[in-house]
């Protein structure tokens, strides 16, 4: 292993919804608790201009701006929270095949952590994804822990 101790880890989607901060302090203070490192994942949708290749250029430069805007402030608070120093990762595809993805090249991962949406559209896609579907894992399942948008911060510490 190149030297590094292996260490499971647990697998944090980052996004812009208010629910994914709150999933965030979930996996941030289980990670302190149980011992294991902490990786955050921001995926950016593909978008197609293809008779504009610089518009999509500049589409793509500002989206991994967005996202490593996104990382940092998750990354703040996670070390805020609960002292851990989180692994960032940007994935560019959609959204349930960079998860797949990324839980298969990464043999650490053993959980993955989703907020879950509290509006009456319904939990979210990637939380309904993967209630219709959860071969969206790929070959190697693992446990997946849905944090209600409903939860307060404190009901997050209480709990983790």
């Amino acid at each position: 292993m190149n030297g590094l101790e292996h260490k499971n880890k647990i697998l944090v989607i980052a996004d812009d919804a208010p629910e994914s901060e709150l999933a965030l302090l979930f996996a941030a203070r289980r990670a302190k608790h149980s011992d294991t490192r902490l990786s955050i994942l921001f995926m950016i949708e593909p978008q197609s201009f293809e008779h504009w290749m610089s518009v999509e250029d500049a589409i793509r430069a500002e989206a991994y701006e967005d996202a490593e805007d996104h990382l940092a402030r998750y990354a703040a608070w996670a070390f805020e929270e609960a002292g851990l120093v989180a692994e960032l990762i940007i994935r560019e595809g959609r959204r349930a095949d960079q998860i797949k993805a990324q839980i298969s090249e990464d043999k650490d991962i053993f959980l993955l952590v989703l907020g879950a949406s509290d509006s009456k559209e319904g939990p979210g896609p990637l939380v309904e994804s993967l209630a219709h579907n959860p071969d969206y894992l790929g070959a190697r399942p693992i446990p997946v822990a849905i944090v209600p948008g409903r939860m307060t911060r404190e009901d997050i510490r209480k709990l983790s």
